[in-house]
């Protein structure tokens, strides 16, 4: 049956009518169309429709549900007491799908004899991840009643046999179903199995049950449901946007490498246009106004704390501060992790216990935003940021970056020099050209109050200060030009001589012997960019004798640029006291995938030096590094 056809048309009509309207609506209607249709053709048509019409918006997506109504129908699995916190493994019901009940496992834990109520988070696991014992055991030695739920349906940490676990029942939002993440189509596992929807779409299924977690914990005895706060890493920073913009309950949200907007819309850099993040399948104008960030951003009535890396492939800069611009009237802050890649420095980390704390717990606020501005004319012709954070906190520094890429998940992020005139910071930003973008932010770091802690593995025990970040600005040629900006920066063949330390690196298990890895950008940036003809030469010194691998990629998330390809160089270096200095020509570069030697240093995104090969090419027995970490004192092309 055609869509245009009379008979559809009046079905739609019957469809669309509030349900209580129904019966003294149906009885003339289908006596009307009895005379031009049979009754068969009428339920066949009835069969086939949306019980409504497709959500245009989020609050229409949302409108029918309601996170109280069912009953949750709690169970304890297990429960036991360690340093003072009452730990337990919980089941919840998330609601009735298909005719099937899906429940969702998670670890809740507060402090043993607690007497008034607390504040309470939930932590909301990343893609791969499982609900995490350690969150809850920090949140709750923090203060918080904490809840970390099971979305992703792996077994539960310390399980033992028989233990329930996470059940959806007969739909599947989790990573066994990964079509389901940019979909609106009906399937076996979604929501629907005869209709395009917003509801097929596992990021809805997701978040209905994260809602029911914020049921599970309000109905907690321990727990004041006035004083509820989320946060979540990756897909989890995903889940806590999408929680936040559809519950008012959410008191404070920390989303962390996730949580962007635009993921379904194509980008434009220069050499090219990336992709969407998620390729929709169906109705991308509907996947946009039901499920994608910047529809919920708005709808977001909490104070919001985005933590990140700058390079993040999940969580894209740009996309970041331009989603978060849409939440109105209530606190934002972001904070950054430079070169990093879906991870977060301790400074950066520390910010979210600390945003948690002032606002479900009164502590003491995060310092603003700080203010920071790009002024692109000047004498000289050098653009300059010009940074002046205010806080009762003693300001420690303030690391000025820019860059000249237009992709943020392989830009290099150049450290400018700044000047300090009182608790102002300028430094000036010199550009090649006044032909391309320049991007450009801020770091500001402040010592606390008091050293902090969290107890999560990887942090240090005790952290002296936290890093906010200025907003993200960016001018385009057209503006530098107007500006006469002018060319003030030349090429280097010196890529780095470890004046500044690490400063341009990220790093890897720094302080582990046997796994260490240091890792650069700056080989995309056209001043470091290698000459053609030229070798790459590395200066270091090493107490024993050992093998080291050296790592390149060429087009490191810049698939409209080219392949990407990973090319490594084993190589061999003596023990000795003294400073010993090695060169490398491109074929000495094998690639990993086919062994063809490196063609040129002109695509390469990546520059890693590590003391074992990357995992796609580890070997079975993994070798041994013999003595300390060795000293890099020059790397350059020659």
């Amino acid at each position: 049956m055609r869509c245009n056809e009379p008979s559809h048309r009046v079905a739609v009509a019957i469809a669309r009518l509030p349900h209580r309207r129904w019966k003294r609506a149906i009885d003339p209607v289908v006596k009307s169309l009895l005379h031009f249709l049979s009754a068969a053709v009428l339920l066949a048509s009835l069969a086939t429709l949306p019980a409504a019409e497709v959500p245009q918006s989020v609050p229409e997506l949302w409108a029918d549900f309601d996170p109280r109504k069912e009953p949750l129908e709690s169970e304890v699995i297990r429960e036991w007491k360690t340093n003072g916190m009452v730990l337990r493994s919980v089941r919840f019901r998330v609601g009735t799908f298909k005719g099937k009940p899906a429940r969702l496992a998670a670890f809740y834990g507060f402090a043993e004899g607690t007497k008034s109520k607390l504040p309470a988070v939930m932590h909301i696991h990343g893609g791969g991840q499982r609900a995490n014992l350690d969150e809850v055991k920090a949140l709750v030695g923090r203060g918080y009643a904490a809840l970390s739920v099971n979305w992703g349906d792996r077994e539960m940490e310390y399980a033992q046999p028989g233990d329930a676990n996470t059940d959806w029942g007969a739909v599947d939002p989790t990573q066994l179903n990964v079509p389901g993440y940019s979909t609106l189509l009906p399937g076996p596992k979604q929501f629907f199995t005869d209709r395009e929807h917003p509801k097929n779409n596992n990021w809805y299924l997701l978040t209905l049950g994260c809602r029911r977690g914020l049921t599970f914990l309000e109905q907690q005895p321990e727990v004041d449901a006035a004083r509820l706060g989320i946060h979540g890493y990756s897909m989890g920073g995903n889940l806590t946007m999408y929680v936040a913009g559809t519950d008012a309950r959410v008191r404070a949200a920390v989303p962390a490498v996730g949580g962007q907007g635009w993921r379904w819309e194509p980008h434009a850099f220069t050499g090219g246009t990336a992709p969407p993040q998620n390729s929709i399948k169906g109705d991308v104008e509907v996947f946009r106004r039901t499920l994608s960030f910047e529809s919920y951003a708005p709808l977001i009535r909490c104070p919001v704390l985005h933590r990140s890396a700058v390079n993040d492939f999940h969580g894209w800069m740009d996309d970041v501060y331009r989603t978060d611009a849409l939440i109105v009237g209530q606190p934002v802050r972001h904070a950054w992790s430079p070169h990093f890649n879906h991870r977060l420095s301790p400074e950066v980390a520390i910010t979210m216990p600390l945003w948690l704390d002032h606002f479900l717990k009164g502590g003491p606020a995060l310092p603003e935003t700080p203010a920071s501005e790009l002024l692109l004319k000047s004498v000289d012709g050098i653009p300059q940021l010009r940074v002046t954070p205010k806080s009762i906190w003693p300001i420690m520094r303030c690391d000025i970056y820019y860059s000249l890429d237009s992709d943020p998940r392989a830009r290099f992020w150049r450290s400018a020099n700044a000047t300090r005139a009182g608790d102002t910071f300028t430094a000036k930003l010199p550009l090649p050209s006044a032909d391309g973008p320049v991007f450009a932010f801020a770091n500001v770091f402040y010592q606390l109050p008091k050293p902090e802690s969290f107890a999560l593995p990887g942090l240090p025990k005790e952290i002296r200060e936290v890093c906010l970040s200025t907003t993200l600005h960016c001018a385009a040629p057209a503006e530098l030009r107007a500006a006469s900006v002018k060319a003030a920066d030349a090429p280097s063949t010196l890529l780095d001589d470890f004046a500044h330390g690490w400063r341009d690196w990220y790093q890897l298990n720094a302080n582990n012997r046997e796994h260490w890895q240091h890792w650069t950008r700056k080989v995309t940036d056209p001043k470091w960019r290698g000459p053609d003809g030229s070798r790459l030469a590395l200066t270091l010194r090493v107490a024993e004798a050992n093998r080291m691998t050296i790592v390149v990629v060429e087009n490191e998330w810049r698939s409209y640029r080219g392949p990407r390809r990973t090319y490594v160089l084993d190589v061999d270096l003596r023990g000795s006291a003294e400073a010993q200095t090695l060169t490398f020509a491109l074929g000495d570069f094998r690639s990993t995938a086919d062994r063809m030697p490196l063609k040129s240093w002109s695509q390469l995104d990546l520059l890693g030096f590590s003391a074992q090969l990357e995992k796609s090419v580890q070997p079975s027995t993994p070798r041994r590094w013999s003595g300390t970490v060795p000293e890099f004192l020059r790397v350059e092309w020659k």
